[in-house]
This record gives C-alpha cells, sequence and structure tokens, in this order.
C-alpha cells in the first residue's frame, strides 16, 4: 500500500532544540528508509515540512512510523497521511473497457 505522508511544522525549533532534535530525527528517518517504509521523500517548496511516499501495508503504520520520529514526538511537526492508488479512471481511456 503506498501511503503520502505529507508534514508541516507545528511549531519552530530553536536553533539550541534544532542542535538536540535533529542528530536523531535524521537516523530515524533514514532508517526507515532503509527499512523500505519510505520509498520517496521530498522538502516542501510551499512551506518547511517534508513529503513521504510510504510503503507500508497500512495507513496505521504509517501512522505509527511517523509519529515515532523525534520531530512529530516533540510537538514539532504533524502529519497528514493519505492512501494513494493508480489512477483507476485513466482505464476509461483504454479501447473495449
Amino acid at each position: 500500500m503506498k501511503v503520502l505522508a505529507i508534514a508541516a511544522i507545528a511549531k519552530p525549533l530553536t536553533p539550541e532544540q534544532r542542535q538536540q532534535i535533529m542528530p536523531s530525527e535524521v537516523p530515524a528517518t533514514l532508517k526507515l528508509y532503509l527499512d523500505g517504509k519510505i520509498e520517496q521523500f521530498w522538502f516542501r517548496q510551499d512551506k518547511p515540512g517534508v513529503i513521504f511516499l510510504m510503503n507500508v501495508e497500512s495507513v496505521e503504520e504509517a501512522k505509527a512510523a511517523v509519529e515515532a520520529l523525534p520531530l512529530t514526538e516533540g510537538g514539532f511537526a504533524n502529519y497528514d497521511l493519505m492512501h494513494v492508488g493508480p489512477l483507476a479512471p485513466l482505464g476509461l481511456l483504454i479501447q473495449g473497457n
């Protein structure tokens, strides 16, 4: 199952908080990537935050994974989760269907 996890910064980090949290956030995110739970990731261009394309068994699994990240645990980030799949209406364009 593919899930988009779209993060928004709930409260900005002070420079001291950034120095304290980011050394844990980056490896935790990298572990999710190496475990195959994060398939692709991007930095948002509209506001601070990230977007993960996750490969998980359920939305609940995605939720548990992002809620365990230090920025989320600390209340600095929150995620909107969205189950996504193939663009099924394109099948209407195939003749004979």
